[in-house]
């Protein structure tokens, strides 16, 4: 019996080893390669793009400033005081408009006398659209104030003289025209040196004045001055001043130094007297027609130049008298000192009482800013 169960025992011990051994892994297979990833579905459609905003329209340039030419009437030759001053102005006009602003200078007299000019200018029709015009010739055209600068022996010197351009009153006498309605406006002030007495014969003083006939301007200060030194006025266009003097119709006149010399006077008239009646105060000026054209910079330009140009005229006016007076010396013209002005300022006062009623207030003001 116990033969027959270690029989059975040792049997079921075969078969577990068996099984045992069957039982243990195989070597490693390769891993079944893995099926591929599903594709990943497409991805959803983009949202449609939003359509690019619209570009703003690019600012506009500035539009350019039009081009303007301006008609600039000047009696005297270039060389002169004032001719170098238009030349100056044109200069700086030219340039602060980068060009598109051409100042026309007319000099010489090609387009007539102050007078001439004016009437032409007020007349209209934008032929001429500015001009150089002495204080004087303004009173028959709504000047009034500004005849006060052009009264005998009212600026002492140069300096008073600008004393007055610099100070209040300057504006209030270059607007005097336009708010008057006269059509006409001034820019800006200079001056052309003292104005003096020359003649066809030789003098020597003031009373060798009495009785001749001496050129001046229609208007009643330079009549009222030639009648109060004993003289007779005869009106005669700048124009023809050189043949009147030439041919008897005239025996002198007045003008500043370098205008004498520039406009060839000496040849006809070799004599001059330095009375220095008057300084040569000038304005100039522009239509409103013209001006009203213009855009508000370029109106700016004009302002702006016109205040070089005064400057420039400042710095060579005196100068500039100087060299002419000697280069006349030199020439032999007979030049009369005269060192003491008291004879003619007697002479003429009641020119300066009859030409500031009504203003005498104001023509105070001018004379305090004597320094």
């Amino acid at each position: 019996m116990k033969k027959k169960v270690l029989s059975v025992f040792l049997g079921l011990a075969l078969v577990a080893s068996m099984t045992a051994c069957g039982l243990q892994a195989p070597a490693e297979a390769p891993a079944a390669e893995a099926p591929a990833a599903t594709e990943a579905p497409a991805a959803e459609p983009a949202a449609e793009e939003a359509p690019a905003a619209e570009e703003a329209p690019a600012a506009e340039a500035p539009a350019a400033e039009p081009e303007v030419t301006l008609v600039y009437a000047e009696v005297n030759p270039l060389d002169t005081i004032v001719g170098q001053m238009a030349t100056k102005f044109a200069e700086e006009v030219a340039t602060r408009s980068n060009g598109t602003i051409k100042i026309d200078i007319q000099a010489s007299g090609v387009l007539g006398s102050e007078n001439d000019v004016l009437d032409t200018m007020l007349g209209g029709g934008g032929t001429i659209d500015m001009s150089r015009i002495s204080a004087f010739a303004l009173t028959s055209y709504g000047g009034e104030k500004s005849m006060l600068l052009s009264l005998p022996y009212t600026f002492v010197n140069r300096e008073h003289f600008w004393a007055f351009a610099d100070s209040d009153l300057a504006d209030e006498f270059l607007l005097e025209p336009h708010d008057n309605g006269s059509g006409v406006r001034g820019l800006f002030y200079g001056e052309e040196g003292f104005r003096h007495f020359f003649t066809a014969n030789e003098i020597s003083g003031m009373s060798d004045l009495a009785g001749m006939k001496l050129r001046v301007s229609n208007d009643p200060v330079m009549n009222g001055l030639v009648e109060s030194l004993g003289a007779n006025p005869v009106v005669v266009s700048f124009g023809e001043l050189y043949s009147a003097l030439q041919t008897g119709v005239a025996d002198g006149a007045e003008q500043p130094i370098a205008n004498y010399k520039s406009n060839a006077f000496p040849e006809v008239a070799p004599n001059m007297i330095l009375d220095g009646h008057t300084l040569g105060a000038i304005q100039v000026i522009i239509t409103d027609e013209a001006w009203d054209s213009l855009t508000a910079d370029q109106q700016n330009v004009l302002i702006e130049a016109g205040k070089a140009a005064s400057e420039f005229n400042r710095q060579i006016s005196e100068e500039a008298e100087n060299k002419v007076l000697e280069e006349l010396k030199a020439d032999g013209v007979n030049i009369v000192p005269v060192d003491d002005v008291t004879p003619w300022q007697e002479a003429v006062k009641s020119v300066i009482t009859e030409n500031t009623k009504g203003q005498e207030d104001l023509y105070q003001q001018i004379l305090d800013l004597a320094k």
